[in-house]
């Protein structure tokens, strides 16, 4: 790949700041350039800024202030169309296609007189695809496609524009390992052919292999830019969170005592061939991770426990008593899910954070238990924010603009204060940064510490093996293994969840 410092500049961005009306410094003077051809990454901490510079290059936001430079003119694109007319695509984390359209129709959406050309873009795609050493059929709708399969075609839509700059913004995330292999080697096949990529992820390994040079947000500032070669993990890592290296790590925790209370008990747990007879037991302050590969029943399984699966079959007890199924007697008897998609389960978005943070304990907040008190509430947010440490403006912050680590922070909030005694976790690092992550890791370990007992399954094993007190892989829909965290490694789990190495398989 090119290095910047002999690439020609393509875009200059230049004492870039951005302070919405609420007051939230979002961008303090933000430095960033990216060469023809080159890669650059950029990173930070959840609340860095990267989401908001994203916006202002690609025209979806105005800077308060700062200049923008692109091919050596000043810029000053009002929307995103004018960004895209430049040659700016920016694919989104959350793939915005048309999921009732086509491949080629949405890769060529907006072409006026398309149905007329049809074999005419059927040739231009062809070269895309071949470009980018990809293979796809362009007459399957989107609805039809794997999460890997839309990325790509939100990719291929992007240098169909006639992309000069491709922003990807976490562009793995939600994919498997094999799917992200074929977002690298478009990376790097885009780099090679004169398309500059920058590339915004929390995966530092992505970085250290696909970047050029790596740009580090923290706190809206830039505090590094560094050609990625001369870069380690470490230093990286140094970088976005400010101070001595903050890692997630394999800890001896505490074994809760023998006799501690049992809380959760589940038997033959079934949902037609998404879980196979899952059975398994929590004590008061122990701490269980699930491992399982992508489609093996991890978040059906906390789903069906806390009554949100319609088909679920088979016995869930809390504190020895037998549950009805529904999320409703599941709260009512202790029980808090946080879900994977926040957005769209856990959170109301365009809600304060005092709204969220009460929703479940409204009773308590409420005058005679019937009227709401928002002063109580907004309280409660404030020692929340305090708490957990989560970077707001104040409990009145729309949820939706906090970053993802602060969101899922007020996830925690809704459920800390609503008397749960077990606590259901579904990927609860999910697009968030290390440090928000390892701020997580400690609120688990102090749940567990004050009784509570949580069952956290998570696709990171090594994350997983860092906060459990003892692991159970899950294989379709089936528990294959079970092991305590101190005497098994990541390389094994990923081995048992795959069905790689059953010869190592062994009574726990």
């Amino acid at each position: 790949m090119p290095s910047g410092e002999h690439s020609p500049l393509l875009l200059s961005m230049r004492g870039v700041r951005k302070v919405y009306p609420s007051g939230t410094v979002a961008l303090s003077g933000v430095d960033l350039r990216v060469g023809a051809g080159e890669v650059v990454g950029l990173v930070g901490a959840n609340g860095a800024g990267k989401s908001t510079l994203i916006k202002v290059l690609s025209g979806a936001v105005p800077a308060t202030d700062g200049a923008i430079e692109w091919e050596g003119a000043s810029q000053a694109w009002a929307v995103p169309a004018d960004a895209q007319a430049a040659g700016v695509a920016t694919v989104y984390q959350h793939i915005p296609l048309a999921h009732t359209l086509t491949v080629i129709e949405n890769v060529f959406l907006g072409r006026t007189g398309w149905r007329r050309s049809s074999v005419k873009l059927e040739r231009e795609l062809a070269q895309l695809l071949e470009r980018i050493g990809y293979a796809i059929d362009p007459h399957a709708t989107v609805e039809e496609l794997s999460i890997g399969q839309r990325q790509m075609v939100a990719i291929l839509q992007g240098i169909a524009q006639g992309a000069r700059l491709l922003v990807l913004d976490e562009p793995t995330a939600s994919l498997a390992r094999g799917e992200r292999e074929v977002v690298f080697e478009a990376v790097r096949r885009l780099s090679k052919s004169g398309t500059a990529v920058l590339y915004v992820t929390h995966f530092l390994d992505e970085i250290l292999d696909l970047t050029d040079r790596v740009t580090v947000l923290r706190d809206g500032r830039v505090v590094a830019d560094d050609v990625t070669d001369d870069l380690t993990e470490d230093a990286l890592v140094r970088s976005i969170v400010g101070r001595e290296l903050l890692r997630v790590e394999q800890q001896e925790i505490d074994l809760p005592p023998a006799d501690a209370p049992l809380l959760l008990e589940v038997e033959d747990l079934r949902s037609g061939d998404r879980l196979q007879g899952v059975s398994l037991r929590l004590r008061a302050g122990e701490i269980v991770g699930i491992a399982g590969l992508l489609g093996s029943g991890r978040s059906e399984l906390l789903h069906a426990i806390f009554g949100a699966d319609p088909d679920a079959r088979g016995t869930v007890r809390m504190e020895g008593r037998e549950l009805s199924r529904s999320p409703r007697a599941a709260v009512a008897a202790g029980l808090a899910l946080v879900p994977e998609d926040r957005g769209k389960q856990a959170l109301f978005p365009d809600f304060e954070i005092w709204r969220n943070a009460s929703i479940t304990d409204l009773p308590t907040l409420s005058r005679g238990r019937a009227l709401p008190d928002s002063e109580r509430e907004r309280e409660r947010a404030r020692d929340a924010i305090r708490a957990l440490k989560i970077k707001a403006p104040g409990p009145d912050a729309l949820v939706g603009e906090l970053s993802g680590g602060n969101a899922q922070k007020v996830v925690f909030a809704k459920w800390m204060y609503s008397g749960a005694r077990v606590f259901l976790l579904d990927e609860p690092g999910s697009g968030i940064d290390i440090g928000a992550k390892a701020d997580i890791v400690e609120l688990v370990r102090e749940l567990a510490r004050s009784g509570a007992a949580v069952l956290v399954a998570d696709s990171e094993f090594s994350e997983l093996l860092a906060v459990s007190h003892r692991v159970l892989v899950l294989r379709r829909g089936r528990v294959v293994a079970e092991r305590a965290s101190g005497a098994t490694s990541d390389h094994e789990l990923v081995g048992l969840a795959s069905g790689l190495e059953k010869e190592m398989q062994h009574a726990a």
